[in-house]
């Protein structure tokens, strides 16, 4: 098994360096690709790495490790969470819980500890359900019923609150499923949700222009279509291809 890739989230200084000098113990299991001292960088690192596990402090300069997943599964699944706090504090025990975090470690903290939690994520990643299983031929619901289609036939498609909006080459479909559920259904392999608002068919790309923050999609039959993407959008492409 290829070790899982995490990132340490950490806003004080002497509790990060003492967490990474344990983790170099761990470098079968875990390789840490960044270490972040505020909430910013490291919602910033989260979106760029996409780590299979976080180590991540509960509060963060006064600002909420709770706000920061959320906006993380706005744009990506979150990954394996393994929580560090200086307080049993029960609230955030309970939000662990509800997350299904790997564990809630109190700082300082003790390395047999640290093991278990890191045993832990590695059996959670073990077990995580593959991607390969996703169907090609989705029943889908729409207002007044149902779309069945052919997962290579969606060139993108972009949210609309809880309903999202389905393009092919030819055709606009209304769908009364959200984009979360959507990057659930579809191959992760192919299907790469490049920001808030946005699942793009890999394969269909054709073109990118950064300056215009454009996609230039090619369909088997010859046909085209122009997406207009955000920054983070097409630079998250651009990495992804």
């Amino acid at each position: 098994m290829e070790p899982l890739t995490a990132i340490v989230v950490e806003d004080e200084r002497f509790p990060r360096l003492s967490l990474l000098q344990k983790l170099e113990d761990f470098r079968k299991e875990v390789e840490v690709v960044d270490s972040c001292d505020n909430y910013d960088s490291a919602l910033q690192s989260i979106l760029r790495h996409q780590p299979d596990l976080l180590f991540l402090d509960i509060q963060l300069q006064g600002r909420d490790a709770m706000q920061l997943l959320d906006e993380v599964k706005q744009t990506l699944p979150l990954p394996h969470v393994i929580f560090t706090t200086a307080y049993a504090d029960r609230k955030y025990l309970l939000n662990a819980i509800k997350l299904d975090a790997v564990d809630y470690l109190l700082k300082p903290i003790e390395k047999n500890e640290l093991a278990a939690a890191i045993t832990k994520a590695c059996q959670q990643h073990q077990e995580k359900p593959s991607t390969n299983t996703s169907p090609t031929r989705l029943s889908l619901r729409t207002a007044n019923g149902k779309l069945f289609i052919e997962s290579n036939d969606i060139a993108y498609i972009t949210a609309d609150g809880n309903y999202s909006h389905l393009f092919t080459f030819s055709t606009q479909e209304d769908i009364m499923e959200s984009l979360a559920t959507m990057e659930q259904l579809l191959d992760a392999a192919v299907f790469l949700r490049v920001d808030r608002c946005t699942i793009v068919n890999t394969q269909r790309v054709y073109k990118l222009d950064v300056k215009q923050r454009q996609c230039k999609m090619l369909s088997p039959e010859g046909a085209t279509l122009d997406v207009e993407l955000s920054k983070t959008g097409i630079e998250r492409l651009m990495r992804f291809l």
